[in-house]
């Protein structure tokens, strides 16, 4: 990837709404050349799409976990991620390497939704977990220089 290239996702990803305007000039491109340049970066896959960066305190769900889940049958389909899709407190799901087999990162109001939550995780896909609760998040979603 071109020098160029790698600046302009750095700038998108520290800023997603930055004008074509204020990429040219900081990477001393026209605006055109800029347009053209993010549109083959959409068209090529590296940008998968611009979003919000939420403040999930002020919606209600102030509780962010991380649940490790481990197949209680280990001769069962891989499909994890596909029955828990529905529940919508699962912010994030990752395949891992070790003990487990994901790793889900989900937001909740309170402990008592946790516990809630993590009942319905083990019923939906006949699994164990094992849960860490966030107690503050200094930094998330840094983007890569």
């Amino acid at each position: 990837m071109e020098e160029t290239d790698r600046q302009i996702l750095t700038l998108l990803a520290a800023d997603g709404r930055m004008s074509y305007t204020d990429l040219g000039k900081a990477t001393g491109l026209s605006t055109s050349a800029v347009h053209q340049r993010v549109k083959r970066l959409e068209q090529r896959g590296l940008i998968k799409g611009y979003g919000a960066t939420i403040d999930h305190e002020q919606t209600g769900l102030p509780l962010t976990a991380f649940v490790s889940i481990k197949p209680i049958d280990n001769s069962a389909p891989d499909d994890y991620p596909d029955r828990l899709a529905p529940l919508d407190q699962v912010e994030s799901c990752w395949s891992v390497a070790g003990d487990e087999s994901y790793i889900l990162k989900v937001r909740v109001a309170t402990p008592a939704d946790l516990e809630d939550l993590l009942a319905r995780i083990r019923a939906a896909a006949n699994v164990s977990t094992r849960t860490t609760v966030v107690l503050s998040t200094p930094y998330e979603n840094r983007p890569v220089t």
